[in-house]
């Protein structure tokens, strides 16, 4: 059903596989309407549990088509403007999937590229993965993917990146929280079943929970009403049915209900 994506899967592990590999998986108007249907899909199906962003070829993506940026800048206003509309939603959509993301970089991840990276909740880089938001190398600026690149490195280091499009190495992009793990190549794909394996120990409401509580409590000032609305949350969730079924086989020493049903040999 995908002509730009490869969809596999392992249990209730899914990687989403970027397949436009003689364009180094660069984003088109179809490459970015498949990825949004394809998180919407897997956000939305309850037995993926964990979804894993990937390209095929030397690259993980080198961000925008050059001729397809060329040709919406050339169209009227409304039309460039539904252009990148479009590809904003795919990023939000991405960003509020209820299930952890990762990020599996093994090569060029540039422009909106890095905004995958940095979007995703986790990204994992192969020690030959390149980032850069090189955006003004042509003219533009990173709009789009700003909000996902600042959460993950900081305004101080968007300033540096966003200004001298400098290309970041994998070490630097550990370095500055772009990164949250470094692995050679051919550790690539164990560091991040290692990772997929601790997650799937986690309660699938509990982790979305988690990410939402991200969201909201981020660069907020703790005051009298961040403390109650804190509370509230954990009092609320404390209640739910999976709540009461970890704390249960916690106390009870075994398995929670949701790791039997996780497909995986491995949980």
């Amino acid at each position: 059903m995908y002509e730009a994506l490869e969809i596999t899967r392992d249990g209730a592990v899914a990687t989403i596989w970027m397949n436009r590999p003689q364009r180094h998986n660069a984003f088109d108007a179809a490459l970015i309407a498949e990825l949004a249907q394809a998180f919407t899909q897997l956000g939305a199906d309850e037995q993926t549990r964990i979804v894993i962003l990937a390209g095929h070829g030397k690259s993980f993506s080198a961000g925008g088509d050059l001729n397809w940026m060329k040709a919406a800048g050339e169209a009227g206003f409304d039309a460039n403007l539904a252009d990148a509309e479009q590809l904003a939603q795919m990023f939000r959509i991405l960003a509020e999937l209820p299930k952890p993301t990762i990020a599996r970089v093994h090569g060029a991840a540039l422009g909106g590229g890095m905004g995958l990276a940095a979007t995703c909740d986790i990204c994992i880089a192969s020690t030959q993965a390149i980032f850069a938001t090189s955006e003004v190398r042509l003219g533009i600026i990173p709009a789009v993917i700003s909000p996902y690149v600042l959460r993950a490195i900081g305004a101080r280091q968007a300033s540096r990146y966003f200004l001298t499009a400098e290309r970041i190495d994998a070490v630097k992009a550990l370095q500055i929280g772009l990164v949250h793990e470094v692995a050679e190549a051919d550790a690539l794909d164990a560091v991040i079943h290692e990772l997929t394996s601790a997650l799937l120990y986690g309660g699938p409401q509990a982790q979305a929970a988690a990410k939402r509580l991200l969201h909201n409590v981020s660069g907020k000032m703790i005051n009298d009403i961040l403390v109650q609305e804190t509370a509230h949350i954990i009092a609320v969730l404390r209640m739910n049915a999976e709540a009461r079924e970890g704390l249960s086989a916690f106390l009870d020493k075994r398995a929670p209900a949701w790791i039997n049903r996780t497909g995986s040999d491995d949980v």
